[in-house]
Formats: structure tokens, C-alpha cells, sequence
């Protein structure tokens, strides 16, 4: 059987489950209803909740739960609120999935999953109070309101979903610090700007709210930079945090109260890091203001803070500070801490001045020792002043910075002798004698001066010490010390140079001890000896082994000892000293000679060079003569040594030296010396007199001739050649060389003479003389010789001796060029019929370039060179020969040759077999056509052309210059042409010779056949002549560029107006149609696209329907008008509306009240309508307005015009606008009581039907009513607080029971509760139950509705 809800309404049919009775032993007739409908399916929503409440009354939750798994029940927010009173969980399941996110969100937080909340909301979409959930959380469960505004502040949106000061205002309210400081702590980690108030506020309320430990650690930690730091500041003072304070005080007044109220108080470290926060001005105002208030107590801080911030604060503005206050003290800790890395000159003299000043004399001696950066000057001035009981300080500076003197004054004068022997003896050795120099200059006593010496002994620098007693002539005072020095095995120059200026000077055998002595120093020594024997000095320069050797000359030639200076200069065999003696700085050639140089020459030439032996001593002094520069003191001494008899008579390099500086310096006795002397190098020296710089060319001539006598063989060739050489290159006598030649007959000689002659272009005598000499070595010189001066007759033999004597290509080459120049055909012939290495093609070209052409022939053909035998042929005007060859050759460049040739001549036909064969290469096209029409043929060229028309390799060039030949010459043939050739052309060429030629039909065609279809259409716009309407639009239709659509539209507005539409209709795709109206527009022509913009209309575009609209207007078309603002609204219609409201034509002014009325301008439509008598439009309007305070206008209008039936109208149309009051009061006053009953009628009967409705729904139940609906509440199982859903918090039914606070004895509704009198009656009667019930006055007691 079907279930009986099939028959039945649900609720009825469990209704009647319900009534049944129970059988006994059974279960109840509704639990076998549901377990039927159960396996049968899923329940709907009422079934599901009606199945449910018994099973919670008994307390089975588990069966419940199995049905929610196994998806029986249809999930409902009521289903929900049923089973949140046993269990919140499987509620929160079911509220899920009814998709009831008020009921989710209530049992997220009664399971304190306030996370939740928000990623479900946000889920959703659902617009949560989260500012009421937290007012009503934080009072029940404060720590679940602390996490949950936490989940607010920071959510995975990244968005705060409440705001901050909101939450902090709410746990402040019910006073929770601690969650309101630990929600601010969360919510302002991230530490921006724009929470610097919320910042300052979570400090506050802790300061203020007596945990400032919490706020002390909040600072602590440094989590927020943007709260007010003043405040704060002040705060942390008044709660004791000093510390605190003076971190957050910038103001100098506050730092300075809070330093002096609390410095016993404050962290010496916090103070010292405050300042560092400082600026330099504040800094040094508060250390001034801290060492004026108590210096003794603040000392200690004042320097700690110079220390840290010594650089940023300046340790001149410190230093000044604690002078001020006379603090030595502080001057001593501050800079006793940074001079150690101080780089300031100040600040190491102000620490010894303060250490001093403390009696802290190591740090003086240590800063002394140790320092790099003081002034010594200043330091030193101080210490001498302050007369320090140590002196070690002074000593230290003075050592180090060379104050010997005023050191040692200052302890002598001061009785320290003590002192200076400590000095000299442990300090600085190295300076005895400044300070020796020192006491002498003090007359001190000369027995302490030894003794101090002696102390020191080998410490003593001697040179120095010797020095400063020989400036004050006191060098007898160190002879005991010297002596005990030399004694010692010292060997120090300087003590060797002391003690011989003391031997000098005593006289005791200063010769022996300038000859044996080896330590001391010679320059020193001879210049001590100079005054008084320069003898001596000669000796002490002389051991200097050369070292002293610029002295020894000077002391020599001052002291005329010339005797011993040339035997030293003659031993010393050194140039370099020949040069600064013979030729000393300063000495200027051509000027009087010194007599010290002529002194010395003599005494060389006389005493030393005699008594020498030593070759090399003689080779060294003539080297010094020469590189000297001094040729004839050279040859007078090489006169008295080779010619006047001595052992070195026979020398060859005398000799040679000798005839060279004669050359040089004496031309006149050269040729005396070549005849005395045999032993000297003959070529040598030749070579020598023939250069271009002495030009002794006779005596270089007698020198070969001398010696080629004396010698035989290729050595005597040699001198021949030489000879011959001399003869025609330097005195150019070729005459001479001639003789000569004949004379020794030898071929080289002939070789140099015809050289020379070659040179000197005797052509025939030098080509003579190669042939004597058999030489073809210069072939290359003669042949250019010979062709210079065109001989070649001469050149003929020479070539064919050449020929003989070497194989070479230029030979064989040049052979031929003068048989040919000659015109010795046969020899020619014969010559390159045999084998040989001529370039004949070279040959040919030559002969061809010349002119001699049948040399040039007989030459190419045998080479086979058919090119250029075409052009000799060409040349010859033998064509047809000319034609063959070209054939044979088969080049383009001879083709063209033979053709240009033939062109000329008049030869057309073989004009023409030569240019099929030029007009196949696409590169020599244009030449040859070139060619044609400067010789005016342009004929035979079309002739030519259409030829090749037909030829297998024809290309597109042929096709398109027979165009544009035709575009010139034949302009009747191009249209025919270009149509049934156009796809073999160049187009772009041949549309520029049509438009040359302008002809711009073919133009137009040439493009269209290209799909240039822009540029067909501009050149139909530009050119009538060649315009075809359907051609046009076809064109026009394929452009690529929109411009040139638009462009074609101007040219119908000009030209074919009447066409316009059919170009428009075909362009409507294409087209921006705002762009066309604004055209037609601009051209006055909108009547013209009428019918265009008609079918574009659809679109609704407002420029199009503001042109239509205007047309209509223009055509006084009110209906076309019409229908078109009904169909089509994007324009702008106020602008019509008022265009048209002043509009002679009524129905115009009817479109400008009916536009004013879309737009929802009522007033105006109206008033409108009122001026036009358009009452029946005017009542629709204000009907349609919904504006009472119009329609009432209106009613008084037709009142004063005295229109009864339009104010009877108006009533009926109006009546939901119309006040009654205002209806009765004019139809009162003005007797339109008729007109106004069937609004009065009608009004009273709609009031009388609400009052009823009311009175129904708001009467109370009878009791029998009541009381069924109380017995089927209990027979379900539960009563009127089940609907109070448990604690549900948000619930409205939770609010206070019904009933007003002042309401009159017998209950009732209150003004303040008043009821919804549409709500429907609920199970269970009144929530409570409500005593007593309505008055008899009406709600509440009040006496009526009102």
C-alpha cells in the first residue's frame, strides 16, 4: 500500500498518526508511519522534524545520528534548533548543511572555535557582527573573547575584520587589562604608522592601570616605534621608570630634570646609551649641566659619556668642557681612555699636560716615548716649563724629534750632567757629538767632554764627532780618542781622515801615510791638502784609484803640474777622461784655446807619449785625439809617430788613422800620404775619399788604379770595377770610363758603362754595350728605356740576345710587342708558332688598345681568344666575321659589343641575333634598351623584344619593358598587352611607366589584378577618367586601409552623390558608423545616408539616432520620430526634449512632454502638457510620477481652469496619491462635492476593509482553541521553552518577555512591544503565557490603533 501522505496533506496525516491510540505490545502508530517512510527513502523537512522530537525526549541520540550518516532527514535550521539541546555538534552538522550561517556561527562559539568562525564567514560571504559576538563573549568567557579577537585582528585574509580600538574599548569595559594588552600585542606586531595610537594606548592603560612592569617590558623589547614618545615619556617618570623616561625625553629641560631628579637612580650604562640618541648641541648642554650641579658626583658619568661618544661630541669641545670646570682630573680618565687611538695632536698634549698635572709621570714618559701624533714643540715648551723632578719625559721628546741642543742645554744649565751621560751612554749614542758640539759651544769643561767621549767609546759616530770639533776648531781635543779608535783595529774613513788632517797638519810623514794608508777617504784628504801642498793632493787624488780624478786635473791645472797630469792621463788610458781634460764643460769650439790645454799637449806629444811603451797607451791617447775632435793636433802626432822614425813607423791602423784625419782635416796632403805610404787599407780607405762628404774622387781613382796594378785575378776585377765605378757615378766622365773599358776589355766593366749610359739615355751606345758585355741582367731597364724613346729597331737584337742568354716570360712578351711595333708580320707569326713563354693574351690587349689590330688578330687567334677577335673584327668592320666569332665566344659583354657595333653600323638584322641573346639576361635589359632609343630605333626594339617573346627562357623583365615601350611608343597596344601578360611582369615597374605615361586605366587595372586594391580606388578618386562605378565597389570593398573608405565616400558626396547609398550599403560592414554621420554631416549631406543609417540603427548608436532624430525633425516626421526614440534611447534626450518643446507643431511638443517623462522630469512634462492642453498626457504623467505633492499641483490646476471632468479624472487616475483631506477641502470650497463622491466612496471602503483585516488578525483566540494547542504541545513531548533554542545568545526569543513596562493592570502589549499584526500564530499559545489578553479599548489599552 502507498504511504497515506500520497492522499493526504502531511501535516494531516501525521496529525492523525498522532491521535491514534498505541496498540498494547506495539509501538505508536507515528514511529511505524516514519520507519515505513524511512525505508522507502529520504524524509521531507516537516516529517523529519516531527520524528525527531520524540526521539530526543527519549534520549536517543545515537539513532539519530545513524540517520543523519545515512542522509534520511532533510537538514533544516528548525531540524537544528531541536537537536542543539542535546548535542552541539551534530546541530553544528546539521546547520552546515542547511546552509544556515546565524546558527554555524553560534555553535562555532559555544565550541570555542572562534578560528572557525571567521574562515566559515568569510567562506560564505556572510556579513558577521563580530563586534556584538565580542561584547557577548567577553563577559561569559573572557579568554575565549581574547582568542577570538585575536582571530579578527590577524585572519588568513590578511584583513583586520574588526577594528582594533573597538576591541580595546570592549575589554576595557569590563576592565580585562591583561586581554586587552595581550589582544594589542597580537594585533600591532606588524608596527605600522597608522597604529602609533593604539601604540600609545596599549602603553597607557598599563601605565595607568598599575602594571607599568608590563609596559617597562613592552619597551624592553622594542615593538612599536610610532607611539607618542613624549607622553610615554612622561608617563615612565611619573611611575618611576627614569630610565625609560629619559630614553623617550628629546626635549633638553626634560633630560635635565629627569638626570637631575634621578641620576642615583639610573643605570650608568642607560645614561651613557641615552646619549647616544643626542645631538651634539644637547649632548654637551646637558654634560655642562651635570659637572655645574655636582661635579663630584657626576664626574664619573660626564667622562664615561665623552669616552663612548668622543668622535660624534669632538674631543676639542669635551676638552674645553672640563677645562672650564678646571676638572684635571676628568681631563686625565677621559683622554687617558682614547689616546691610545686618537689621532689628534690636542689630545695627546692635553693628556700629558692633565697626566702631569696629576703626578702621573710614567704616562707622561710612556705618551712621550710612545706618541706619534703631538706637537713636539708644544710639548716640549711645556715640559721644559713645568721643570718636571724626571726629566725622561724631555729626553724622550727631545731625542725623538732632533732637540738635542735644547736638551742638552737645558740639563746643563739646570746641572743634569747626570743626565746627558745617561743620554749619550743608554739614550742615543748616535748623537754625542750635537751633544759634544753642544758643550763646547757651552764652554764646559774639556776633562768632562773626554770623559763623556771615552764612555761612550766605538758609539760614538766619528764622522759627526769630528765635524762638530772642526767647525769649532777644536780637532786636537779627539786626537788621544782617535788614536785609541785606530788602536782598536777601527777602520772607519772617518776616523782615518781625522787623524791624517792631524797628521797633515803636525807635518809627521803625511807622504808615507797618503801612499800606505787604505782607509781614508782621498777627496777628503787631497781637499784638506790643496792649500796647504797640492802635491800632497796630488798624491791623496792620485790613490783614489780614479775616484777623484775630476779634483786631480783641477789641482793639477791650478798648480801647473802638467808633467805629472799627462804621464797620469797617458797610464790611466781612460776616454772618457781624455774628453773632460782636452774638452772640459763650458769650453766652446772656435774660441782661443787655454793655455793649460796647450801645456799639457806639448808635454804628451814630448814627455809622455815617448816614454811610453805600451801600445795600447799610444792606441788610447790617439782614440782620446780623435774622439776629441782635435785632427790637427792629431796629425802632428801621428806625423811624429809614423813619419819621423819610431816603433810604430809600419803600423797599418796609424797609417790608416793617419790618411783619414788627413782626409778629414787636410784634404791637400792626402794625395802625398797615398803616394808615401804601402801599408794601409787601399778600399778601404778609397770608399772613404769617394763618399759624397769628402768628394776626393781623384784620389779614391789613384787608389784603385795603385792597387789594381798590384793585384791579380777577381781582386784585380774588383778594383777595375771600383775604378770604372768612380769614373761615371762620381766625376761622370764617360768618356774616360769608355777608354778605360777598352783599355782593361773586361765584360763586368762594360756592364757598369752601359749602365751608366743607360742612365744617362744614350739608348743605342748602352744597348751596344750589353751586347759587348753579353749582360740581359738590366733587360727590364733597357726595354723601358728603349719604349720611352720608341726605338724599337735597337731593342729587336738586344731582345734576341736576351732571348738567348735567359728564359724569361717578359722577354719572349716584349720580343713580340716590337715585331709588331715594326710591323714584322711574318716574324711575329713565326716567333708565337713556336714554343715560348710569352703572355700573348697580355701581348694582344696591348696591340688591341694601340690600334694595331691585325697584329692584334693574328695574336687572339692564336690564343683562341674569340671575344676580343669580335672586336677586332668590329674594328676591321668585317661584321659578319665579327657575328661568328661573337658566336663562338658566347660571352654577354661580347654580345653586346658586337651589337652596339652593329647598331651603329646600320646592320639591324645582325643587330638583332646579337640582342636575343643579350635580352635573355635580366641584368643587360635595360642597356640594350638604352642603346636602341638614344640611336632612335625604337622600332627594330619592339621588333626585338616581341621576338623574344617567344624564346624558352624568357623572363619578366622582357615582358614588362616591352610594356613600358609600348606605354611610350605604342600606347594602343598596352591595355592588350597588360592583360594577357600581367602575370609575367614586374608590376610595380609597369605601373610606374602607366603612370608616366598616365595612362590610368591601366593603371587601375594593374592594380586591381595585384590586390592593391587601396591603391586602385585612390588612383579612381584622383583620376576620373579611369572611374567604373562597379569596378570601384568592387575594389573598395577589399581595401585594407579604413581611410581609404572614407575618402571614397567624399569623392561620391562630390562627384556621384547619387550612388552614395549603393557604396554605402556595400561599406556598412566595414564602417564606423559615428565616423560616417559625423561626415555626412560635415558635408551637409545627412539626407543623403538616410537610408544608411536607418540600417544601422539597430545598433543603437547615439550619433546615428541623434541624425535620424534630427532628419525626422527637419522633415517634420513626428511619427518616424516617435518610433524611433520608442525604439531606440541612446541619445540625448533632454537635448531633443528641448529642441523640440518650442517645436510650431503640436505633436513635436508632445515627443519634447513625453521625453521630459522617460527621463523621469515630471514637472516638466506636465507643465508641458498644461501649456498644450495635453491634459489627458499631463494625468498619465503624474500618475506615472508617483509624486503626490505634483499630482496634488495638478488637481489645483484643473480647480483653477475650472475643468471638472479632468479633476474627476485626475481623482481616479491619482487615487493613491491624492490626499483625502485635500480632496474634500477643494471640492468643499469650490463645489466639486459631485465630482470628488466616487473618490470619497472608494477611499472609505478601502479604510473599512484594512480596519477589518486588523481587527481579525489581532483578536485573541478562544479557549478552546488555546487549549487544544496546549494538549498537542504536551502530546509532542515539549513546550514553549523549546523554542528558546537552550542558550542560544543571539536569539531574539530570548529577549524579556512580552509586555510593556507600564502597561494598564490585565497585561497587554506596551506602545513599546507592539506586535506584528501579519505574524501567524506559533504551537504552544503565547511564549509564557500571557495573562489577561486585549482591552476593550483596543491594543494594549490604549484606546485605538493610534
Amino acid at each position: 500500500a502507498k504511504p497515506p501522505r500520497i492522499f493526504l496533506p502531511p501535516p494531516a496525516t501525521i496529525q492523525k498518526f498522532l491521535q491514534m491510540a498505541p496498540q498494547p505490545g506495539q509501538p505508536q502508530p507515528v514511529f511505524q508511519y516514519f520507519s515505513v517512510l524511512l525505508e522507502k527513502g529520504k524524509l521531507n523537512h516537516l516529517e523529519s522534524v516531527e520524528l525527531v522530537k520524540p526521539v530526543i525526549q527519549q534520549g536517543r541520540a545515537q539513532l539519530l545520528e545513524k540517520w543523519l550518516t545515512e542522509d534520511k532527514l532533510e537538514m533544516s535550521e528548525e531540524l537544528g534548533d531541536l537537536v542543539m539541546t542535546v548535542d552541539v555538534n551534530m546541530a553544528l552538522t546539521i546547520y552546515l548543511r542547511s546552509n544556515a550561517p546565524e546558527k554555524v556561527i553560534n555553535c562555532y562559539m559555544q565550541r570555542g572555535d572562534f578560528d572557525k568562525i571567521v574562515t566559515y564567514a568569510a567562506r560564505v560571504n556572510y556579513h558577521v557582527d563580530y563586534t556584538y559576538m565580542l561584547q557577548q563573549l567577553v563577559r561569559s568567557n573572557p579568554p575565549g573573547a581574547l582568542e577570538f579577537a585575536k582571530k579578527l585582528a590577524n585572519n588568513e585574509t590578511g584583513v583586520q575584520l574588526i577594528d582594533a580600538n573597538t576591541v580595546l574599548e570592549i575589554f576595557m569595559s569590563v576592565n580585562l587589562l591583561r586581554e586587552a594588552t595581550a589582544f594589542l600585542l597580537e594585533a600591532l606586531k606588524q608596527n605600522r604608522k597608522e597604529e602609533g595610537f593604539l601604540q600609545t594606548k596599549l602603553l597607557e592603560i598599563n601605565f595607568l592601570g598599575g602594571m607599568p612592569q608590563v609596559a617597562d617590558a613592552i619597551l624592553a623589547n622594542e615593538m612599536f616605534t610610532h607611539y607618542d614618545r613624549a607622553y610615554i615619556g612622561r608617563l615612565c617618570e611619573q611611575t618611576g621608570l627614569a630610565q625609560r623616561a629619559l630614553d623617550h625625553y628629546t626635549d633638553i629641560a626634560d633630560v635635565k630634570r629627569v638626570l637631575q631628579n634621578s641620576v642615583g637612580q639610573l643605570n650608568p650604562e642607560g645614561v651613557v646609551a641615552f646619549f647616544g640618541s643626542m645631538p651634539k648641541e644637547g649632548s654637551l648642554e646637558i654634560l655642562k649641566d651635570l659637572l655645574a650641579r655636582n661635579i663630584r658626583q657626576n664626574l664619573q658619568l660626564v667622562v664615561q659619556v665623552a669616552t663612548k661618544y668622543s668622535d660624534p661630541l669632538g674631543p676639542d669641545n669635551l676638552i674645553k668642557l672640563l677645562e672650564d670646570f678646571k676638572s684635571f682630573e676628568g681631563l686625565y680618565y677621559y683622554l687617558g681612555a682614547i689616546v691610545n687611538y686618537s689621532q689628534l695632536p690636542i689630545v695627546h698634549y692635553k693628556y700629558i699636560e692633565a697626566a702631569a698635572r696629576m703626578q702621573q709621570f710614567k704616562e707622561v714618559e710612556r705618551v712621550c716615548r710612545d706618541s706619534t701624533v703631538y706637537v713636539p714643540d708644544d710639548v716640549k715648551k711645556f715640559l721644559m716649563d713645568a721643570k718636571l723632578p724626571d726629566p725622561r719625559p724631555l729626553i724622550h721628546v727631545c731625542d725623538r724629534f732632533d732637540f738635542v741642543d735644547e736638551l742638552t742645554a737645558y740639563l746643563y744649565t739646570n746641572h743634569l750632567q747626570k743626565y746627558i751621560e745617561v743620554y749619550v751612554q743608554k739614550v742615543s749614542p748616535q748623537k754625542t757629538p750635537q751633544v759634544v758640539g753642544k758643550l763646547l759651544d757651552l764652554e764646559s769643561n774639556e776633562e768632562f767632554v773626554r770623559t763623556l767621549l771615552n764612555a761612550v767609546g766605538q758609539l760614538c759616530p766619528v764622522a759627526e764627532l769630528v765635524e762638530q770639533v772642526e767647525k769649532r776648531n777644536r780637532l786636537r781635543l779627539i786626537h788621544p780618542w782617535l788614536e785609541a779608535r785606530i788602536a782598536q783595529g777601527n777602520t772607519e774613513t772617518a776616523t782615518h781622515n781625522a787623524i791624517g788632517k792631524i797628521y797633515i797638519t803636525l807635518n809627521r810623514d803625511p807622504l808615507q801615510f797618503l801612499q800606505n794608508n787604505q782607509f781614508y777617504d782621498p777627496r777628503v784628504i787631497g781637499a784638506f791638502c790643496e792649500k796647504l801642498d797640492p802635491h800632497l793632493a796630488f798624491v791623496a787624488y792620485k790613490h783614489a784609484r780614479g775616484e777623484c780624478d775630476d779634483e786631480l786635473v783641477k789641482v793639477c791645472q791650478d798648480n801647473g803640474l802638467f808633467k805629472d797630469l799627462a804621464r797620469y792621463l797617458v797610464e790611466k788610458q781612460d776616454l772618457e777622461l781624455w774628453q773632460r781634460v782636452l774638452k772640459p764643460e763650458g769650453f766652446v769650439e772656435g774660441t782661443p784655446e787655454p793655455p793649460s790645454r796647450r801645456y799639457l799637449l806639448d808635454q804628451v806629444v814630448q814627455t809622455a807619449l815617448p816614454e811610453a811603451k805600451n801600445p795600447d797607451e799610444v792606441s788610447t791617447t790617439v782614440k782620446a785625439f780623435m774622439q776629441c775632435d782635435m785632427p790637427e793636433e792629431l796629425i802632428e802626432l801621428l806625423e811624429r809617430l809614423v813619419l819621423q822614425g819610431s816603433e810604430f813607423s809600419n803600423n797599418r791602423n796609424l797609417q790608416n788613422l793617419l790618411i783619414l784625419t788627413a782626409i778629414r782635416a787636410n784634404k791637400d796632403k792626402v794625395m802625398e800620404y797615398i803616394n808615401r805610404l804601402d801599408n794601409f787599407d787601399g778600399p778601404d780607405i778609397a770608399k772613404i775619399a769617394a763618399s759624397e762628404t769628402n768628394e776626393l774622387y781623384e784620389e779614391a781613382l789613384t787608389i784603385y788604379v795603385k792597387f789594381g796594378k798590384k793585384s791579380t785575378g777577381d781582386e784585380q776585377l774588383g778594383h777595375h770595377v771600383a775604378a770604372v765605378e768612380v769614373l761615371v757615378d762620381k766625376i761622370r766622365d764617360l768618356e774616360r770610363a769608355k777608354e778605360f773599358s777598352e783599355r782593361v776589355n773586361a765584360p763586368a766593366v762594360w756592364s757598369k758603362l752601359a749602365k751608366a749610359q743607360l742612365d744617362n739615355q744614350l739608348i743605342t751606345e748602352a744597348i751596344s754595350a750589353y751586347i759587348k758585355a753579353k749582360d740581359a741582367t738590366d733587360y727590364l731597364l733597357v726595354i723601358n728605356a728603349a719604349e720611352t724613346v720608341d726605338n724599337y729597331e735597337d731593342l729587336v737584337p738586344y731582345l734576341k740576345m736576351a732571348r738567348k742568354q735567359m728564359k724569361e716570360a717578359l722577354i719572349d712578351t716584349q720580343l713580340i710587342y716590337a715585331l709588331a711595333r715594326v710591323n714584322k708580320l711574318a716574324e711575329l707569326e713565326e716567333v708565337i708558332s713556336v714554343p715560348n713563354v710569352a703572355k700573348i693574351d697580355q701581348i694582344g690587349e696591348r696591340c688591341y688598345d694601340e690600334g694595331l689590330f691585325e697584329a692584334a688578330k693574328l695574336l687572339f687567334i692564336n690564343i683562341n681568344n674569340n671575344a676580343k677577335l669580335a672586336l677586332c673584327y668590329i674594328n676591321l668592320q668585317q661584321y659578319r666575321e665579327a657575328v661568328d666569332a661573337a658566336t663562338k665566344a658566347n660571352s654577354i659583354t661580347t654580345w653586346k659589343e658586337v651589337n652596339l657595333a652593329c647598331l651603329r653600323a646600320e646592320e639591324f638584322r645582325l643587330a638583332n641575333i646579337c640582342g636575343l641573346h643579350i635580352i635573355v639576361h635580366p641584368d643587360h635589359l635595360e642597356e640594350l634598351i638604352g642603346h636602341y632609343e638614344r640611336a632612335g630605333r625604337s622600332v627594330e626594339l619592339m621588333q626585338l623584344m616581341e621576338q623574344g617573346l617567344g624564346l624558352d627562357n624568357a623572363h619578366s623583365g622582357i615582358f614588362t619593358e616591352l610594356g613600358v615601350l609600348y606605354s611610350k611608343y605604342l600606347p594602343e597596344k598596352l591595355m592588350e598587352h597588360v592583360k594577357i601578360f600581367h602575370n609575367r611582369m614586374n608590376v610595380v615597374k609597369m605601373l610606374r611607366a602607366c603612370e608616366r605615361a598616365l595612362l590610368w586605366t591601366e593603371t587601375v587595372y594593374l592594380y586591381k589584378e595585384d590586390q592593391q586594391h587601396d591603391a586602385a580606388v585612390r588612383t579612381m578618386i584622383d583620376h576620373s577618367v579611369c572611374f567604373v562605378h562597379d569596378l570601384f565597389l568592387d575594389c573598395v570593398q577589399k581595401v585594407r586601409n579604413p581611410d581609404v573608405q572614407y575618402k571614397a565616400i567624399t569623392y561620391y558626396l562630390t562627384h556621384h552623390p547619387l550612388q552614395l547609398g549603393r557604396l554605402l550599403q556595400v561599406l556598412t560592414p566595414h564602417l564606423d558608423h559615428a565616423r560616417v554621420v559625423h561626415l555626412l554631416r560635415k558635408q551637409d549631406a545627412l539626407p543623403l545616408g538616410l537610408e544608411y543609417m536607418k540600417s544601422v540603427q539597430k545598433e543603437n548608436l547615439s550619433v546615428v539616432n541623434e541624425a535620424i532624430n534630427e532628419l525626422a525633425v527637419l522633415e517634420e516626421d513626428f511619427e518616424g520620430l516617435r518610433a524611433s526614440i520608442d525604439d531606440y534611447d541612446n541619445f540625448d534626450q533632454i537635448f531633443l526634449a528641448q529642441k523640440v518643446e518650442r517645436h510650431e507643431l503640436l505633436e513635436f511638443r508632445r515627443v519634447a512632454a513625453y521625453l521630459y517623462k522617460k527621463n523621469k522630469r515630471w514637472a516638466q512634462s506636465v507643465q508641458l502638457s498644461k501649456e498644450d492642453r495635453m491634459y489627458k498626457d499631463a494625468i498619465d504623467t503624474a500618475a506615472e510620477s508617483k509624486e503626490p505633492d505634483l499630482a496634488e499641483e495638478l488637481l489645483r490646476f484643473f480647480v483653477s481652469v475650472h475643468d471638472k471632468a479632468c479633476f474627476s479624472a485626475t481623482l481616479y487616475t491619482c487615487y493613491d496619491l491624492i490626499k483625502p483631506d485635500v480632496v474634500m477641502e477643494l471640492s468643499w470650497r469650490n463645489g466639486y462635492n459631485d465630482y470628488a463622491m466616487p473618490f470619497m466612496i472608494q477611499y472609505t471602503r478601502h479604510l473599512h476593509e484594512k480596519v477589518s483585516t486588523l481587527e481579525v488578525r489581532t483578536a485573541p483566540p478562544k479557549v478552546e482553541e488555546r487549549e487544544a494547542a496546549d494538549a498537542a504541545a504536551a502530546a509532542y513531548g515539549f513546550g514553549a521553552p523549546m523554542l528558546m533554542m537552550g542558550s542560544d545568545t543571539l536569539m531574539i526569543t530570548n529577549a524579556p518577555a512580552y509586555g510593556s513596562y507600564g502597561a494598564p493592570v490585565g497585561g497587554g502589549y506596551g506602545a513599546s512591544s507592539i506586535p506584528d499584526p501579519y505574524q501567524q500564530p506559533v504551537y504552544g499559545g503565547f511564549p509564557g503565557g500571557v495573562s489577561g489578553g486585549y482591552s476593550a479599548g483596543g491594543y494594549g489599552g490604549t484606546g485605538g490603533y493610534y
